[in-house]
């Protein structure tokens, strides 16, 4: 990401060759807004972003025009308008493959119970302006004359790469909660350093975050683990007090070592494995039937969660040892039930906390001796997360000891080896008996229920053990296991 140069007149013109594929488009509208007698200006990210030299694929706009009298000059440039925001003042737009927002000045109140604005439309850029969450935000370009409007220093905060909020914290944090979440958002997205009044402010009023909907929460939480640098943003919330609302299983990882019972961090442990596996995504591009095209949500999950249940777990041991018995078991668990009380749809909480679940089945391949039937089985076990679980597995290893990260990745390497090979020779993501349903069923001449599911699950687990063998073999197989059944007359 560039930095910014100095806060001057040079840094407006790069702003304004950043803009410079939509300057006539701005001009146009700020005409448009003028003719019809309003003002109207280039707002918050947009602005921030051309600073940074960053795209940004949407524009926002504020006008001292009222919604219906926004929607009548927009209803005469734009391919189409919707109105899903008028109560907030919104009216947005799409011309080509341009979105556009206008927004209608606002001087917000906030009902202190809750996040949701109590709307009092302003009559001024200003009063529009000290309203946002941040000064960077703050930062608005009057149309079409290109005037530069900062009454809040947001250049110069963007310059020194510090986040402020117009506004004292205090009151910017009680207006809406949300704002803090934001703020450990930025410093993820932008590596901007909230300022220490800001930090004091969010670590006094983190409790409030409770009062917002887990939805609104889910998507700041999304945005972050999806930026260039999640751990920036994670250690915020943490440092903060945020996560003990939002995620309290994260600071639970920072298990006290004392100089009896050593044992790693487990809460720097889990941040690196993150780090670690953002490193190993593949391009946005990538179609490999293994490959994870970056940035993936379900991967980085599972990388800052693959721990939890350590701290559950936990016993010491005689002589000084640290054990976590099937922590992978309980994080699972756990997994599932933060996930979904965040709101998470089905699809990526099953994923997340299979992978949890699946994290130390490679520990115990050793030096390769795990059977075919072995490796089948993991690869049927992750199924479609296979990929994922590779990257997962190899970042989990954060030792410092050379010769035993090495011995790592090369049993890893052998495993993947051994998936290949036997990928090539079997569809192992999709194994299935050699016989199917109705055949099993006219084998045994049963019928569909119960008994036939467990046949079928025998099979499964023999064609597993012992790779292809054929119809007949397979045939004789369930015949074997049939006649140690009491439903057979024979068992």
């Amino acid at each position: 990401m560039p930095t910014p140069t100095a806060p001057d007149g040079t840094l407006l013109l790069q702003a304004l060759r950043h803009l410079t594929p939509t300057l006539p488009l701005l001009t146009e509208l700020g005409e448009r807004f003028g003719a019809a007698g309003h003002e109207l200006a280039l707002v918050g990210g947009p602005v921030r972003d051309a600073f940074l030299g960053r795209p940004s694929p949407d524009l926002d706009f504020t006008t001292s025009a009222s919604p219906e009298q926004i929607e009548t000059v927009l209803g005469g440039w734009a391919d189409t308008t919707w109105d899903v925001g008028r109560a907030f003042g919104t009216i947005g737009g799409r011309r080509d493959d341009l979105t556009v927002e206008v927004t209608t000045y606002r001087a917000d109140a906030y009902d202190p119970e809750s996040r949701k604005p109590v709307v009092a439309f302003g009559d001024n850029l200003e009063d529009d302006l000290v309203r946002r969450d941040f000064t960077v935000n703050a930062m608005a370009l009057r149309l079409p004359d290109l005037v530069f409007v900062d009454p809040h220093g947001g250049l110069r905060d963007l310059h020194e790469r510090e986040l402020r909020t117009p506004h004292a914290p205090e009151v910017s944090f009680s207006d809406d909660p949300l704002r803090m979440m934001r703020a450990a958002r930025f410093a993820a997205q932008l590596r901007l350093v909230p300022a220490p009044e800001v930090l004091t402010a969010m670590s006094g009023m983190a409790s409030r975050l409770s009062i917002v909907s887990a939805e609104r929460v889910r998507e700041e939480l999304v945005k972050i683990l999806l930026s260039d640098d999640p751990r920036t943003g994670l250690e915020v919330m943490v440092e903060t007090g945020l996560s003990d609302v939002v995620l309290p299983e994260l600071p639970a990882l920072r298990l006290e070592v004392d100089e009896h019972h050593r044992h790693k961090d487990v809460y720097e442990h889990s941040l690196t494995v993150l780090e670690q596996a953002i490193a190993l995504e593949d391009p946005p591009e990538a179609t490999g039937e293994d490959e994870v095209p970056g940035p993936d949500l379900v991967l980085r999950l599972a990388a800052l969660l693959h721990d939890i249940g350590k701290p559950a777990t936990r016993r010491f041991e005689p002589g000084g040892g640290v054990s976590f018995h099937h922590h992978e078991l309980v994080g699972a668990r756990m997994t599932r039930t933060r996930l979904r009380e965040l709101r998470f749809d089905k699809d990526t909480v099953k994923a997340v906390s299979r992978l949890v679940e699946l994290h130390l089945r490679f520990h115990g391949y050793g030096t390769g001796e795990w059977t075919d039937s072995a490796v089948r089985r993991y690869v049927t076990d992750a199924g479609p997360l296979l990929g994922r679980l590779h990257k997962l597995t190899r970042s989990d290893s954060t030792t410092r000891n050379r010769r035993k990260a090495a011995r790592l990745a090369a049993s890893y390497d052998d495993l993947e080896r051994r998936v290949d090979a036997l990928r090539a020779q079997e569809e192992l993501q999709a194994v299935r008996p050699e016989l199917d349903g109705n055949q099993i069923a006219e084998v045994l001449g049963i019928a569909p229920g119960p008994l036939l599911g467990r046949a079928y699950k025998h099979l499964l687990a023999f064609r597993l053990d012992e790779g292809r063998v054929g119809d007949d073999a397979a045939r004789a197989e369930l015949l074997r296991w049939w006649g140690e059944q009491p439903e057979s007359g024979d068992g």
